[in-house]
């Protein structure tokens, strides 16, 4: 199995990935724990002093003016973490909390923490026991970072809450932590506060998200080739020399990939048929500006992300110099912002695969393809609801892109006055990524029937492949009205599944 280690400089997307997807293991550096080791002698030293040290030995929040002795510094630890699994609603998805996990121990690793080698092995062993905390939807403002989600973690090392065992069963965290032979971690200063304090969950999912926009991008440049190619449309304005005048990156990744889909297209440049076009509509032409603005959102989005796998997420820190300061680092504003562009993005495109859905389906636009697509119009309705399906899922994207990071809602009595909502927008683009997903796999079941019902002209190479793959996996061809949910079904999990990039690959190379 894939080992993961974790030092003291952050890790890549590829590490959570490796982790949250993969079940990889993860072992501490010995630079980590000595980083570790060092980090927990500054705040024991601390401790020990007679003068108040905020996350050491005071209250939280709003209650960090009170001074805490010594003898209930340990309660007080853990009284925040079980005070703050206050989660509510359904439960979150197993690879979000893995990735939540293994982010937080990521910073703790940093040696900025101050928490103890021996709680980080323990959340390292309890990631490698695939125990997994039971963490819900709501709870999370994204400011003093993913505060409840993280506590429901935290409270699973303690051995107390709800936790999903490797086999998916539900059980008491403490008997979990028994059976694996884990020691449930009696907190000490900071530790409960340095468990809780990090942007772990939205940044979580923002790494998952993009590496499933990666896919879903390119797949989206090759249903709107196959759109074109079925409309009959030019492959002219896809031409390098054209997007080189207007030098924005993915705008010119995703021309070359649509033009590497219909090479060798005997459908494309009809625009002298028997319905003259001087141009092609903006769904079809303007795919690549569109698509390419959406590549360019996520360029920024990876670069955000790759710095905050960099970060130490605490408050307060411990620094180099044995000083231990608070901060604002927790705040999630550059990972929530990023999250609800990806949002955006991402509703634009369902939006422009739809019109070019509609217009397949529409004979007055379609360039004589049969209405709706159907084997014999009026006995049979084709893809009409088809297309209906895809609108409903369109207009929940539109909502679903109202940026999150825009609200603030005071917490704490006020001292925490300004919040990011980075979870939220992290959970609404996660459900925007599934929308988008059958909003491809729609356009994608119109444009191959809109191929196949083009007698006479042979499609592209990339396009037969297609089509050939796509009829594998159960999605039916051209005919008389079917149960048409499970072809939709399979078309879904086809481009879902990355096969239909897997498809087109295997005849082009890879796609950009």
């Amino acid at each position: 199995m894939h080992t993961v280690v974790v030092g003291t400089s952050g890790v890549t997307a590829s590490d959570v990935l490796a982790v949250a997807r993969g079940g990889a293991r993860i072992e501490l550096s010995a630079e980590a724990v000595a980083a570790l080791a060092a980090a927990r002698e500054i705040v024991d030293a601390l401790a020990a002093k007679p003068e108040p040290v905020y996350g050491v030995s005071t209250g939280f929040g709003a209650l960090a003016t009170r001074h805490i002795s010594q003898e209930l510094r340990a309660q007080l630890q853990r009284n925040i973490v079980r005070s703050h699994a206050a989660g509510m609603g359904p439960r979150v998805e197993r690879e979000v909390v893995r990735a939540l996990m293994f982010l937080r121990l990521k910073t703790v690793c940093s040696g900025h923490t101050g928490v103890r080698p021996e709680v980080a092995q323990t959340m390292a062993d309890v990631l490698n026991a695939g125990i997994t905390p039971v963490v819900h939807e709501y709870g999370s403002l994204g400011c003093s970072g993913d505060l409840a989600p993280l506590s429901h973690c935290a409270l699973t090392l303690m051995g107390e809450g709800d936790a999903e065992g490797p086999d998916g069963v539900v059980r008491p965290a403490g008997e979990l932590l028994a059976e694996h032979g884990i020691q449930p971690v009696e907190l000490r200063e900071k530790e409960g506060l340095a468990l809780l304090n990090g942007t772990d969950g939205m940044l979580g999912m923002l790494v998952m998200a993009l590496a499933d926009l990666d896919t879903l991008y390119k797949s989206a440049d090759v249903t709107a080739a196959l759109s074109l190619e079925a409309l009959l449309g030019t492959d002219k304005v896809l031409a390098p020399e054209l997007h080189a005048i207007r030098p924005h990156p993915g705008q010119g990744a995703s021309a070359a990939n649509m033009l590497a889909v219909l090479e060798g297209s005997q459908l494309t440049g009809h625009h002298q048929d028997d319905a003259p076009r001087v141009q092609d509509a903006y769904s079809v032409r303007c795919a690549p500006q569109v698509a390419g603005a959406g590549r360019d959102t996520m360029a920024h989005a990876r670069l955000v992300a790759e710095r905050e796998l960099a970060s130490a997420v605490d408050n307060p820190v411990v620094l180099p110099d044995g000083r231990v300061e608070s901060n604002g680092n927790f705040h999630g504003a550059p990972v929530a912002y990023v999250l609800d562009f990806l949002a955006i993005a991402a509703a634009d495109l369902g939006s422009i695969a739809e019109r070019r859905t509609d217009r397949l389906l529409d004979k007055n636009r379609s360039h004589g393809l049969p209405p709706f697509l159907a084997d014999d119009a009026g006995v049979d309705s084709g893809l009409m609801i088809a297309q209906y399906t895809q609108a409903a899922l369109v207009s929940e994207m539109k909502r679903l892109a109202v940026p999150a990071s825009a609200d603030s809602i005071p917490s704490s009595a006020m001292q925490e006055d300004h919040v990011s909502m980075g979870w939220s927008a992290a959970r609404k683009l996660r459900t925007a990524i599934d929308n988008l997903t059958r909003i491809v796999a729609v356009e994608l079941y119109a444009a191959t029937r809109g191929i196949e019902l083009r007698e006479g002209l042979t499609p592209a190479p990339a396009s037969r492949a297609v089509i050939e793959a796509v009829r594998a996996a159960g999605v039916q061809g051209p005919g008389p009205d079917r149960f048409l949910a499970p072809d939709l079904a399979a078309a879904d999990a086809f481009v879902r599944g990355g096969h239909l990039v897997t498809a087109v690959e295997a005849v082009t190379g890879p796609l950009r």
